[in-house]
């Protein structure tokens, strides 16, 4: 099971090519389950809202629509982000972080920030 990083939503739906050949093949494959953390979703809408971001209008209502599987945040998931050391200050890579530590989920992501965590990630 996997979860998307933000970039890595963005590039699936409108720039495929910029995917690694690996995440590509992960997101083809209609066995595997890929998660979208609301995390992401409440990123692109910070980043939407300020201008830093345009994303058709029918994204964030069709984005679940595709096949990828809804992940909440859980106390759970804020529970693990309060234990997880200041390797990296942004609070939705680390929360994504939290999320796939918590879930035992592959992070698909090329960030290599996150990578300092103990974290499964590939790309």
């Amino acid at each position: 099971m996997y979860l998307l990083d933000t970039h890595t939503l963005l590039w699936a739906s409108g720039q495929p090519e910029q995917l690694s050949n690996p995440v590509r093949e992960i997101l083809l494959d209609s066995e595997n389950v890929v998660y979208v953390s609301m995390v992401t979703l409440w990123e692109l809408s910070i980043k939407q809202s300020i201008g830093k971001l345009t994303l058709p209008e029918v994204f964030f209502s069709r984005i679940f629509e595709t096949g990828y599987s809804r992940l909440d945040i859980t106390e759970t998931h804020l529970s693990r982000y309060r234990a997880l050391p200041l390797f990296h200050r942004d609070p939705f890579d680390r929360l994504l972080v939290a999320q796939a530590q918590s879930e035992d989920l592959i992070l698909l992501s090329r960030d290599a920030h996150v990578q300092a965590y103990h974290v499964r990630t590939r790309w």
